[in-house]
């Protein structure tokens, strides 16, 4: 399947504020994701002037078969000036609420989560009303890494699931199932007011209780938000598009994840995990959290 049904086309973005967005990405020499894995909202997200920032990139040390980040470099060493050239990205574009992910590390001891702290410090020291949402990596499940992240106090801690069991081993060849499970389960023990996020992309062929069932999974480790969104073919050496769902089952989606307990889902063609992710800001006035609160219930 090769042609878009309608409902996959975006409008083109205003060059104006687009370029705004990408001058200040290129002045501080900063990836995003949005670039680094061809978002189809790039133009819609770059001209609201947000972006979701790409760290100790661009180059990965996994070769996820679906994704368009490069792999084929090899990884360089962590730049000690990256988390305060993303601050003063964050701080120039005035951004109420920011996204940071970064490629898998693998070859790091302590797997990237050094850099997450200081991308944290550095951010809330120039823009301290921000609110911070980390979508991070599995870490190989070593879990004094998450500790560690945790110990920052992102807002939302995000990890994405990206796709059902049974196509695990051709959609996610490096990653484990149960894994991406437990690191979502072990944010809500170690950090239970920190908001829970992860993500799914269909069209390989998976079938409606299959999704269904991921969200089931999802919930049965307290999972507070889950992003559902369409695949798109980055190139031709990427794994292909087998179908295209149709608004009406990312809608059913929507309904059934909202009937199980999520306190957000957000479920459409377009739909990726930082899609519109500042509405994560109405979530939290709604059903506030507090760290002090659960400290004190567990004494």
């Amino acid at each position: 399947m090769t042609v878009k049904p309608d409902w996959l086309r975006v409008k083109a973005p205003q060059f104006e504020r687009v370029g705004k967005v990408k001058d200040t990405l290129r002045d501080l020499e900063l990836n995003t994701v949005c670039e680094e894995a061809s978002c189809p909202n790039i133009g819609e997200c770059f001209q609201k002037g947000t972006a979701t920032f790409l760290i100790m990139g661009p180059a990965c040390t996994r070769a996820c078969p679906y994704c368009d980040i490069d792999f084929e470099k090899k990884p360089q060493p962590l730049d000690p000036t990256e988390p305060l050239r993303l601050a003063e990205a964050v701080r120039r574009m005035g951004l109420n609420h920011v996204v940071i992910t970064s490629v898998n590390r693998d070859d790091l001891s302590d797997d990237g989560s050094s850099q997450f702290v200081r991308c944290i410090e550095e951010t809330r020291k120039l823009s301290p009303k921000t609110t911070i949402e980390l979508l991070i990596p599995d870490l190989c499940g070593h879990w004094d890494a998450l500790a560690t992240i945790l110990e920052a106090e992102p807002d939302v801690l995000n990890h994405n699931i990206e796709t059902i069991p049974r196509l695990y081993r051709r959609v996610r060849p490096q990653g484990d199932y149960a894994r991406s499970l437990e690191l979502l389960q072990k944010t809500r023990e170690l950090a239970p007011w920190i908001y829970t996020k992860s993500g799914l992309m269909v069209g390989w062929d998976e079938t409606e209780a299959e999704v269904k069932a991921v969200m089931d999974d999802l919930r049965k480790v307290d999972c507070d938000i889950v992003t559902i969104g369409q695949y798109l073919q980055p190139t031709q050496k990427h794994l292909g598009v087998k179908q295209f769902v149709t608004p009406e089952t990312f809608a059913e989606w929507r309904k059934y994840g909202e009937s199980i307990g999520f306190l957000q889902v957000v479920s459409s063609p377009l739909t990726r995990s930082s899609y519109h992710a500042e509405q994560v800001q109405t979530l939290m006035k709604q059903h506030p959290r507090s760290k002090s609160y659960h400290q004190s219930s567990v004494r």
